[in-house]
């Protein structure tokens, strides 16, 4: 019974440790790409130990699978890499549109 009630906990847990890793990432204003890369680092840390927690009550055994399942192909660490790959993809077009795109939109009116 207490299995049966931990996963969908360490689930909500895990997509909850997601969610400051995104705001760290994209989400802070005034900030430039080397700073929001160092305030993510710390907890993409705690997002995997989350997700890695969740993998294992995933990972044991139940009525309904007896023999368990292999850590890497649960949910919560499947989707902790899924996110992982996702922000890191999106992270790194964000610094190429800021280094290389952004300074080329600055008009005229605009400088001081």
């Amino acid at each position: 019974m207490f299995l049966e009630l931990a996963r969908p906990l360490t689930f909500f847990l895990s997509m909850l440790s997601l969610y400051p890793v995104l705001v760290a990432a994209f989400f802070v204003p005034g900030t430039r790409w080397e700073e929001r890369l160092v305030g993510a680092l710390l907890r993409v840390a705690l997002a995997g130990c989350t997700c890695l927690m969740g993998g294992l009550v995933f990972s044991r055994p139940s009525p309904q699978n007896p023999g368990g399942e292999p850590l890497m192909s649960t949910l919560p660490v499947r989707m902790f890499i899924w996110a992982m790959v996702g922000m890191a993809l999106l992270f790194a077009l964000s610094w190429y549109l800021e280094e290389y795109f952004v300074p080329l939109m600055q008009h005229d009116c605009c400088r001081r």
